[in-house]
């Protein structure tokens, strides 16, 4: 098969590159939409050769002539547009939310460039938004959870016209990717853009929000408690660690908070979430811990869009839906 082009919107830290790397499919060229400075940074670190096109509501394909005069023909159109809109996690505001409506801006692009292939991926969401996203692609989604390739539940919609089978089940547990520690189940919760403010034993254990790790080491950082206000007062240290510099503590549950029991925890480290998302490890390793948590919870799981790309070159474009 000859490379192919491929403009990826929404593009984030490029894991559709990646994905494109691991099945194996050759780039001619890689086009990408992406407004977010620390994932671009991320992306050219890694890709040097991805032509960056800024905001995805600026691009006018038919106005492009990046190739002197010369519209590059786009193979594979892919993206997965803010989910924040339709998440079940979220406010379900759905097409109201201005988020949502990009994925608009995915479908007039698709009508533009009229790829041979187009893969979009979303968060579950009412049965009523994913039917709309179904008529304006034509194909029905198809539902991944993200344990059959990792250590993590994590359950997305993919609309495709490129046929694929599920992925087997690889048997890969989150004691097999942490790096030290213990774990009290077998699959991560989901990871989300929020984990860099890390978590709290009552949102893991009550919410199932925000994979926690066990660890049997005396860290000074423990923790956090059940507290609102700054990060600061709610830390929870280890008592064979050093204090935090002490305050006048005038109220407001600003003392010092040590563990006293044997439950000591920990948030992932951005390597076990690199792992979680089987992205490169190190791929992010480019900007801050909280901009590399942040990118790593947007993104895609690598190898569910690997499993699917390796089909790319063996259709002819037959709709998904005929296929399942």
């Amino acid at each position: 098969m000859k490379p192919i082009t491929t403009l990826s919107l929404f593009d984030g830290k490029s894991c559709g590159r990646i994905a494109l790397d691991r099945a194996g499919v050759k780039q001619d060229k890689y086009y990408a939409c992406e407004i977010d400075p620390f994932a671009m940074k991320v992306s050219k670190a890694n890709y040097p050769d991805i032509i960056q096109l800024g905001d995805v509501k600026d691009l006018i394909w038919n106005d492009l002539t990046l190739h002197a005069h010369l519209r590059p023909k786009i193979d594979l159109l892919i993206g997965g547009s803010p989910c924040q809109g339709f998440s079940f996690a979220g406010s379900r505001l759905n097409f109201d939310d201005p988020r949502s409506k990009l994925f608009f801006e995915f479908v007039r692009l698709m009508d533009e460039t009229k790829p041979k292939w187009f893969l979009l991926e979303n968060v579950r969401m009412k049965q009523e938004s994913q039917d709309i996203i179904s008529r304006y692609l034509g194909v029905q989604p198809v539902m991944i959870n993200s344990n059959l390739v990792s250590a993590q539940n994590r359950k997305r919609l993919y609309w495709t016209n490129i046929p694929f089978t599920m992925p087997e089940d690889r048997g890969i547990m989150l004691k097999d990717i942490i790096e030290d520690g213990l774990t009290d189940r077998d699959k991560s919760h989901c990871l989300d853009a929020n984990y860099f403010k890390g978590g709290n034993l009552k949102s893991y254990f009550e919410k199932h929000r925000r994979r926690l790790v066990f660890s049997q080491d005396g860290m000074c950082h423990v923790g956090d408690a059940d507290l609102k206000g700054h990060d600061a007062i709610k830390r929870v240290y280890h008592p064979q660690g050093k204090a935090p510099t002490l305050t006048t503590m005038q109220g407001g549950h600003r003392e010092p908070k040590i563990s006293i029991g044997n439950l000591k925890w920990r948030k992932l480290s951005c390597l076990e979430c690199e792992r979680l998302q089987t992205v490169p490890e190190g791929y992010t390793a480019h900007v801050s811990n909280t901009q590399r948590y942040k990118m790593l919870g947007n993104g895609w799981t690598v190898d569910v869009v690997a499993h699917i790309f390796k089909n790319i070159g063996e259709t002819n474009g037959k709709k998904q839906l005929e296929l399942f």
